[in-house]
């Protein structure tokens, strides 16, 4: 692991591959770390001619955490952004996008091939919109547009991803209790739940890094980003909308409504894939990433 500064922020990365290849940059969902792009979906990406770099965004992992910020009133927020205010947050997607950028140049990386999922499909749709020229294609992975119109989770999906946790230093199987079924609720149903990989996951990123405010500074970021549809519009380069038919988190109209704002963008709708990428779907995401890294003319 490395850690580089950018933007007054510490962002810890690793990189898989030949450097002098096209690099893609693999950015993490809501309150999760690099490790979720996993070493092994790496080597097979990087194993197609590219330079595969993954990095815990601020606030999450052993990058820069704001662990000192008072927690976040969800009511009064919420309070805010109906009565048109801004509230006040540590920091935005669009700041997270500007890591993106700030992470290439302290790599001396001109360009790449972005690819995000959940949250992080939103910071890659946000880096391509704002910084066009760095971004070679766009990868977005079980995301939204942030069109408010569209359909939203379950209240219960939603309880389940709020409620705190046990403290894993404290109550360690309860903690992994709460943690497992909420990854079980948000999984697909068309591949099993592998209860053993996702455990020894759990602890790791609990070994690396444990900070449960991060999730709610997350989700306010999430919260005041608006809808994206119109910058998603102006959008020139090749793009791919990856999402799972069983997706309670996001539903597959998210995706499809980013597919269909995004100019000539393809949509890829995966049979029995949830809010996860199980292991037997590298090889058919990896295809599609590929696919429009060549479309853009650039990947060899």
């Amino acid at each position: 692991m490395n850690i580089v500064k950018v933007n007054d922020v510490e962002l810890a990365f690793d990189s898989f591959g030949n450097e002098t290849d096209e690099a893609v940059i693999l950015i993490a969902g809501l309150g999760t770390q690099m490790l979720r792009w996993t070493a092994d979906f790496c080597r097979r990406l990087a194993a197609r001619g590219f330079r595969v770099i993954r990095f815990d965004n601020r606030d999450a992992g052993c990058s820069t955490h704001y662990s000192d910020y008072p927690t976040l009133d969800f009511e009064a927020l919420a309070a805010k952004l109906m009565s048109g205010q801004r509230p006040d947050l540590p920091y935005t997607l669009d700041e997270m996008a500007a890591d993106v950028i700030g992470l290439l140049d302290a790599l001396s990386i001109k360009r790449a091939h972005l690819v995000g999922r959940s949250m992080g499909g939103m910071i890659a749709q946000l880096a391509a919109s704002v910084y066009p020229e760095r971004v070679l294609s766009l990868t977005s992975i079980m995301s939204s547009s942030g069109n408010s119109a569209l359909p939203q989770a379950s209240p219960e999906v939603m309880a389940m991803m709020t409620k705190p946790a046990p403290n894993p230093f404290e109550d360690e199987a309860g903690f992994l209790a709460h943690s497992l079924s909420f990854a079980r609720r948000i999984a697909g149903t068309g591949y099993p739940f592998d209860e053993r990989t996702y455990r020894e996951l759990i602890l790791e990123e609990v070994k690396r890094a444990y900070d449960p405010g991060s999730v709610g500074r997350q989700i306010a970021a999430i919260a005041v980003s608006g809808d994206r549809r119109p910058r998603l519009a102006a959008l020139s380069m090749h793009a791919l909308i990856i999402h799972g038919s069983d997706d309670p988190l996001f539903v597959p109209a998210c995706g499809e409504d980013t597919a269909s704002t995004i100019p000539d963008a393809e949509f890829m709708l995966l049979d029995g894939m949830g809010h996860d990428l199980p292991q037997e779907l590298y090889d058919m995401v990896i295809d599609g990433i590929e696919r429009t890294a060549h479309r853009s003319g650039h990947a060899s």
